[in-house]
C-alpha cells in the first residue's frame, strides 16, 4: 500500500493526521509543501487544492483529515478499528499562547459529534481534556495517540476541565 501526506508544519490537521496514522501502524511519505515546490505542484495538480494534508492512498487523494475516508480507503482488514469519539480538538496551549491568556495544556474541544463516544461521556466545544485513563494529555496529538490504544469495550475514563471546573467521566468505548 502507498501512502502519501502533504503536510506543512503549522498545520495542525495535518499533525493529527500523521498520529492517526502512526496510531493504525500505516507506514506513509511526508511530503511538506512549505519547502518543497515539486511536491506542492504534485499535491495542486492531484486535487486541484492548495490546502493541507492531502493524504494519498493508493493514488486516490482525501481533501483534509477525513479519518472514515481514510479507514475505508486502508482497508483495515487486520488492523484495530480506532475508537471514535466524534471530537474536533485543537492544542489548548497553542490557543492560549495565541489569545494571551495564562498557559494550559490539554486537548481543546472545537465541536462534539451528535451521538458519538465523545457526546455520550459529555463533553462540550470548549471543554478541555486533561486526561484519558491516567494518561496526561497536553495536547491534541497526546489525545489521538491515547485514542489510538482503546478497543471497543474498554472503559474510558476521561477528566477535563469547563471553565474552572474540573469535571470526570466514564464511559465504555
Amino acid at each position: 500500500m502507498d501512502v502519501k501526506i502533504y503536510t506543512t508544519p503549522t498545520c495542525g490537521y495535518c499533525h493529527q493526521a500523521k498520529s492517526f496514522l502512526d496510531g493504525l501502524g500505516v507506514k506513509f511519505t511526508e511530503y511538506d509543501v512549505s519547502r518543497n515546490r515539486e511536491a506542492a505542484e504534485e499535491m495542486v495538480r492531484l486535487t486541484g487544492q492548495m490546502g493541507v494534508p492531502v493524504i494519498v492512498v493508493d493514488g486516490e487523494a482525501i481533501i483534509g483529515f477525513d479519518r472514515a475516508r481514510l479507514q475505508t480507503l486502508l482497508g483495515n482488514g487486520n488492523r484495530r478499528r480506532p475508537v471514535r469519539f466524534g471530537l474536533k480538538v485543537a492544542d489548548a496551549g497553542v490557543l492560549a499562547k495565541k489569545r494571551g491568556v495564562p498557559p494550559v495544556s490539554g486537548a481543546l474541544v472545537g465541536a462534539v459529534s451528535s451521538g458519538f463516544l465523545g457526546d455520550k461521556a459529555g463533553l462540550r466545544a470548549g471543554d478541555i481534556i486533561s486526561e484519558i485513563n491516567t494518561r496526561r494529555i497536553d495536547s491534541a496529538a497526546d489525545m489521538e495517540r491515547a485514542l489510538a490504544e482503546l478497543k471497543p469495550g474498554n472503559v474510558v475514563t476521561i477528566r477535563f476541565l469547563r471553565g474552572s471546573d474540573s469535571r470526570k467521566s466514564e464511559i465504555v468505548a
